[in-house]
């Protein structure tokens, strides 16, 4: 604990036993324990926080990259439906010029 052996905490308890008196000695001992206790809690809520933003920091990636996939996925679907559709105007045309010249044949 910080280096200090047993006979330094004896010496800091006759200290405070000296300066602070028997009387108050546990008030501040117990005051001293739940500023500690305080300190831990605050401590494992600012841990906790640090991990819950590393988790969405990867929730976000994640997300961003299925976003990506899907725009993707809708770029090459709006590709291929841009050549069937330009494709399909040519078999018109072809429609409309087969049934000209079968017009023209029994006509002429």
């Amino acid at each position: 604990m910080f280096g200090i052996g047993m006979p330094e905490l004896i010496v800091i308890f006759v200290i405070a036993l000296i300066f602070i008196g028997p009387k108050k000695l546990p008030d501040l001992a117990r005051a001293l324990g739940r500023g500690m206790a305080e300190f831990r809690k605050a401590t494992s809520d600012i841990k906790a926080n640090l991990n819950i933003d590393d988790d969405l920091k990867g929730m976000e990636q994640d997300i961003a990259d299925s976003v990506s996939g899907m725009v993707e996925d809708a770029s090459e679907q709006s590709n291929e439906t841009g050549a069937e559709a330009e494709n399909v105007p040519d078999d018109q045309e072809k429609d409309e010029l087969n049934s000209i010249s079968e017009k023209k044949d029994t006509d002429g």
